[in-house]
């Protein structure tokens, strides 16, 4: 009995380091990060994703309407991917950079964003 109680202990928390492994951003899928209400309610395509510097946060962007106080969102980082799995492609870029691309499904170009 002993044996399989630690086999079941082993067996949970193998399964929790699976999920934790599965998730690829720094940050932890519900943490809040920056959007646009275009991303969120009419579908437009992030081709925008920045990595700031100053608080680590995301920002997940269209990269053709310019952001605003107007049309700011907050979402969480899993809704975000759920909305666009590719965004997990970026999920190692470095705190002070942002990658950006074409249209979606389009190579992400990154670059270290100028201060």
């Amino acid at each position: 009995m002993r044996l399989l109680l630690l086999l079941l202990a082993a067996i949970a928390s193998l399964s929790c380091f699976a999920e934790e492994q599965a998730w690829p951003f720094d940050q932890s899928p519900n943490v809040a990060a920056i959007t646009q209400r275009q991303v969120l309610y009419e579908k437009a395509a992030i081709l925008l994703v920045s990595h700031d510097a100053e608080d680590h946060g995301w920002q997940f962007l269209t990269g053709s309407i310019p952001p605003s106080s107007g049309n700011a969102a907050v979402a969480g980082m899993e809704q975000l991917v759920r909305i666009d799995p590719s965004l997990k492609e970026i999920a190692d870029l470095p705190v002070g950079w942002r990658a950006h691309r074409e249209r979606v499904g389009a190579k992400w170009v990154r670059e270290k964003k100028s201060k």
